[in-house]
């Protein structure tokens, strides 16, 4: 099993870091609601992967009263921060440690993966799309985002380093700099987006729309056949 993304005390500058790593990140979460809400029945059931956190599990659970959640996530540690985060929803939220192989069948009337699947290796990637659509009804939604930018060069070296400037305190270490552009550049799994409706229409996904794009990330909304 592949270690999980975070743990330990990386938990807890989580939260902190989205909000000012990504570009509009509360908007992310409102349209990502608003992508959902237009399939989604009042009662629907909603399949999260990469819940850890639990920071878009609440922004949904607050728009919608009547939606329930299913969200899966690798890392302990992050789960017991999404079991916090959405105390209040507890009767309509359940939490799954794994991966989506572990998650219920549904199926779900929409899903959701949220600056996860740049984490996922290259192997896996395909299959955990195909996993994602098995457990949707047909039409039903599924809204993904995370990085994505070209990989050829000099254009992938300069967004690696965009990326790090962009989420940076100001009067950051150089050096510190250097070892982030060099983590990303070795640790994430980094897609084009062409490449990224390829797999999407391959996983068996239709009506695939480029709904998001901030700096290094990209954001779409696709539909299960």
């Amino acid at each position: 099993m592949k270690t999980p993304a975070f743990s330990g005390q990386s938990v807890h500058a989580y939260s902190a870091g989205p909000p000012r790593q990504v570009p509009g990140f509360l908007g992310l979460h409102r349209m990502t609601t608003m992508l959902l809400a237009e399939r989604v029945p009042a009662d629907g059931q909603v399949l999260v992967l990469g819940a850890g956190g639990g920071l878009e599990l609440k922004a949904f659970a607050e728009a919608h009263p009547g939606w329930s959640f299913d969200g899966v996530d690798p890392s302990a540690d992050m789960l017991g921060i999404a079991e916090q985060a959405t105390e209040q929803y507890a009767g309509r939220v359940r939490l799954h440690h794994g991966y989506i192989e572990d998650a219920p069948d549904g199926p779900f009337d929409g899903a959701t993966s949220l600056l996860t699947f740049h984490f996922i290796a290259p192997d896996k990637r395909l299959e955990t799309l195909r996993q994602v659509h098995r457990r949707l009804k047909p039409g039903a939604p599924f809204v993904l985002a995370h990085i994505s930018f070209p990989q050829t060069e000099p254009e992938r070296s300069q967004w690696i380093a965009r990326h790090v400037a962009f989420g940076a305190p100001d009067g950051a270490d150089p050096a510190q700099l250097e070892s982030s552009r060099q983590a990303i550049a070795t640790r994430l799994t980094i897609l084009a987006p062409e490449e990224e409706e390829a797999l999407l229409a391959e996983a068996g996904f239709d009506g695939i729309e480029l709904f998001y794009a901030g700096f290094s990330f990209r954001g779409w909304v696709a539909y299960a056949r």
